[in-house]
């Protein structure tokens, strides 16, 4: 996309962006609370700068929440930079510091940074109680729905895992986490902040080739392009498509253990009349209503196959749950 520039900066960008909001008025909703998750990267510092020049279109209120990962011997300076940034715009700017200790992984970076900004919105909420509709977004982008279906794909994971990166979400079942981002690919943020001219801090640790992602970025996706241009695009329509047949699944899967019920637990006849994928499908459905933490789907299916197989049993599951079922009734116990 070429993007023109006009004398109030509003770009083929902000038109993008601006347009997903006015055909799905309950994505992100009129007088909403944003606090928006800023690494100081090309992404999120395009993310910030599109929420900024349309907010008051729409009546938002937006907040700049960075977290400090203490990863690389810049990343104090970045963060000041950072807020000097949102200083000189007028927009409140929040962070939090890491023990780099406690967060050596992706997925334990990632854990700290979303349980931060849930507790931000929680001190925001005490601080300012009338300010409630609070919405958490972060600057995902259609590369890394990408990254994160080929990774989930080499996993061998389930057709839930290569649904991609949702749209939104509840994020510990408190707060919507929203992806306003995902209609741009990363090549899109590149050219929307070097056409605006605005600031970015790449941390350098994003080339360190020991991590997944990174590997996948620098090394697996720059072949794909070469053999297959485009490829990003079909992905992520295929990734759309997975997104609703997984939406589609969760509702028939809803509907199948209501008819599966009774006021004990699950009818265990009923379930055992069924295939091996749908009994797994259900018992997932039914455990995720008292265990955040995901199974995977092996477990399921052993599960699953000890339920049929044997009249009466336990199972230990994640958070001090068990799984207890006899010839009648499978149920949860804590």
């Amino acid at each position: 996309m070429v993007s023109i520039r006009a004398k109030n900066n509003w770009t083929n960008w902000h038109h993008k962006f601006h347009k997903q909001f006015i055909h799905d008025k309950k994505f992100i909703p009129k007088s909403a609370n944003l606090l928006v998750a800023v690494s100081g990267g090309q992404d999120s510092m395009a993310m910030m700068t599109l929420i900024n020049d349309i907010k008051n279109q729409h009546d938002w209120k937006i907040n700049i929440w960075h977290g400090d990962h203490q990863w690389h011997k810049d990343s104090s300076h970045f963060a000041k930079a950072l807020e000097y940034h949102c200083c000189k715009n007028g927009i409140p700017f929040y962070s939090d510091i890491a023990n780099k200790e406690l967060i050596a992984s992706e997925e334990k970076a990632r854990n700290w940074r979303y349980e931060k900004l849930c507790n931000r919105v929680d001190k925001l909420l005490i601080e300012e109680s009338e300010l409630s509709n609070w919405y958490i977004l972060t600057g995902h982008t259609s590369t890394d729905n990408t990254e994160t279906f080929l990774l989930n794909l080499t996993r061998g994971s389930s057709y839930k895992g290569l649904a991609g990166i949702q749209k939104k979400r509840l994020l510990n079942n408190t707060y919507k986490l929203i992806r306003p981002l995902l209609i741009f690919s990363r090549e899109d943020t590149s050219s929307l902040c070097e056409n605006m001219e605005i600031p970015c801090w790449e941390d350098p640790t994003n080339l360190d080739l020991s991590i997944k992602r990174n590997l996948i970025r620098h090394k697996v996706l720059p072949h794909l392009d070469e053999i297959y241009p485009g490829y990003t695009q079909r992905i992520n329509q295929f990734v759309s498509k997975m997104n609703n047949f997984s939406n589609e699944q969760e509702d028939l899967c809803q509907l199948a253990l209501e008819a599966c019920k009774n006021k004990n637990g699950i009818k265990r006849q009923i379930l055992n009349n069924l295939g091996l994928e749908a009994r797994s499908t259900i018992l997932h459905t039914f455990i995720k209503e008292k265990c955040i933490k995901q199974i995977s789907s092996q477990n399921l299916e052993n599960i699953s196959i000890d339920i049929s197989t044997r009249n009466n049993g336990q199972i230990n599951l994640p958070n001090g749950l068990k799984i207890i079922w006899n010839k009648d009734t499978i149920r949860l116990e804590t």
